[in-house]
Formats: C-alpha cells, structure tokens, sequence
C-alpha cells in the first residue's frame, strides 16, 4: 500500500480531485490523506465519498506552532509552510510506515510504485528539478522540487521532517532571502546534512514545464510513454507536474511562459485540462456557486491580447481560450 498526503483550498479543487482520479486510474494499492485548507473543499470532497482517501479538515490539524505564524503568511505561503506537518501529522496519526507528500497540480499516467520502489532501505526520497537548461532557477528556487517527497517512519525520516518543520515555521516565504526561498531551498543539503537520503532517479517521474524540453512522447496501446534526451530507451510517463496552469475569467487559460511543444500540448495538457472541465461540471452540480478552479480576475494587459487574437495560441505566454484549444487539440485524439 503506497501513502500519500496533499493539500489545498478551494482554488485547487479541480486539480485535487484530478490527482485522485488519475491515481485511482493506474493504481488500487494506495492511500490519499487530503488536507483541506477550508471549509468549502472538505464539504465537496466528502460528499465524492472516495474509497481510497480521507478527508482532514483544518481544524483537526492545525497545531498551536502552526497558528502561531499563520497571521504572517500569505494563502500560499500557509500550504507550504504546513507541508512538513502534514506529512508528520500521517505518520503519527495513522501509524502508517511510510508517507509520500504530492502537491495537487501532479497528475498520474502510471503506477507510482517503481517510484517507491527507489526508496530501498533509505528513508527520505527527494526529487530534483532537472531544469531545462534556459530554465534554470536553481539558485533561486532550489536543486530539489516540493512535488513528491517520501519519508519512512523512521528515526532518519523524522530527524528531516522535524528539521524542515521547524525550520519553516521560523521562515517560509515567497521570495528569495539570506540562500532560502520559501519551503523548498531547505532541502539543497539534505543528501549531506541527513543520513538515508535518496535522490528519484526515474526519468518518467518529475517531468514539469521547466523540464519537459527534455523530452519526446508517444502513446502506446494506451500508454503514455517518454523518451528523455539522455537515454535512448522509452519508458512509461508516471506523473507530470501542472505547475502554473491558470484559469482566468472569460474562459482564458495560461499554461505558464515555458515553451511547449505542440506534442506537449496535444499529450499532456489537453487530456488534463479536459479533465478539469469535466470535474467543474461536476461539482457544479453539488455546488454551484463555487469556483473550483480558482478563477483570475481577467488583467488589462491579457484582455488586451484576447481581444486581438481570441482563440488563438499566444504562444509567448501560452494563453488560450478554453473551449477553442480544446477543439483545436481535439482533432489529433
């Protein structure tokens, strides 16, 4: 049985329930402990009444530490200074023996077990960016993504989450200061500072926008398969990263400013954006008035653009009209 835990509010709820329902697609050996940042996602997500996961609202887990500092960050900055104790909370509330932190935009393609699989005898398993080379931000935004990180219950896996507890209460925030950013800079040592540390070495998982330059894919018999530049074996696509993905209002999306080809768009985010739209509907019908996709107001300067190019690809930022790119990708299936 694979553990996993994730987070997030009512602007992410399209993209947690995808998370899960690719989960459930390639995989009937696991578990999701979904913490919920408000009220309004764990209503929704318990009336889906999901066989393989539970439901933990806020308020079951926040602890005195947390609330403490939570006055002095941002929405944002919140999750990801309670990432680490959502992963301790696992750990120690359900006796599990290992547990796997996800964050929500990750969509799964295949098993994730060859990924645990790695972990071996160690007891932390990280995840590196493997930034494409035009894109590379490690020195800002750290070596190793907060993406898909396991800890073994363990004395070695506790002396990290302790140590990245801690030291994300006494600081996580959205800008670079004094070699930290955020939650994820923390993590630059960790090979050195703590023992049992792993670093994923499968190529088919971690695929993100800042590295899917990297990469060619094909579909076969029903399977989403990827060749990296470095090998020239194909092996299964098992999670892609959705970072960035915007909805704005008017039925504008932004898939980010990384570029991505029109194999990219066709394999990838085509099928998740379908997905996501598929979901809305959805919930719509359980709640209408909620905005599960987190909607943008629309920016002057982006409306600008709509307005002279509507429904075409600006492929400078990636923004399109929903239903239009969702046609226009439709005739490749």
């Amino acid at each position: 049985m694979l553990h996993f835990c994730t987070l997030f509010d009512k602007n992410y709820i399209s993209r947690g329930i995808a998370l899960y329902e690719s989960l459930e697609k390639v995989s009937d050996r696991f578990h999701l402990y979904v913490f919920a940042f408000d009220n309004e996602t764990a209503d929704v997500l318990t009336k889906l009444e999901w066989k393989h996961a539970s439901i933990i609202p806020l308020e079951d887990f926040e602890t005195d530490q947390l609330l403490s500092v939570k006055s002095s960050r941002t929405p944002a900055e919140y999750c990801w200074t309670s990432t680490p104790a959502t992963i301790i909370y696992v750990l120690e509330h359900f006796n599990v023996d290992h547990c796997t932190y996800i964050d929500a935009d990750l969509y799964f393609y295949h098993d994730p077990a060859p990924l645990f699989e790695e972990l071996g005898q160690s007891s932390v398993l990280i995840t590196e960016h493997r930034y494409s080379k035009e894109y590379d931000k490690s020195a800002k935004s750290g070596i190793y993504c907060v993406q898909y990180n396991t800890f073994r219950n363990t004395p070695e896996g506790f002396s990290a989450l302790r140590w990245w507890n801690d030291r994300c209460i006494e600081w996580c925030y959205n800008r670079e200061e004094d070699g930290k950013f955020g939650d994820q800079k923390y993590l630059d040592d960790w090979t050195t500072r703590f023992n049992g540390v792993r670093v994923l070495q499968n190529l088919g998982g971690a695929i993100a926008p800042w590295n899917v330059q990297q990469y060619s894919f094909q579909n076969t018999n029903s399977q989403l398969l990827c060749r990296h530049k470095t090998s020239a074996v194909e092996i299964p696509v098992i999670f892609y990263h959705f970072h960035y993905l915007r909805f704005y209002e008017h039925t504008t999306i932004e898939l980010g400013d990384y570029y991505l080809s029109d194999e990219v768009r066709e394999r990838l985010y085509y099928p998740y954006i379908r997905h996501l739209q598929e979901i809305k509907k959805r919930i719509v019908a359980i709640t209408p008035s909620l905005d599960i996709h987190g909607n943008r107001p629309f920016e002057r300067g982006l409306k600008q653009i709509y307005i002279t190019a509507k429904r075409k690809l600006y492929r400078r930022y990636n923004r399109y009209e929903i239903n239009g790119f969702l046609r226009s990708l439709q005739a490749h299936e």
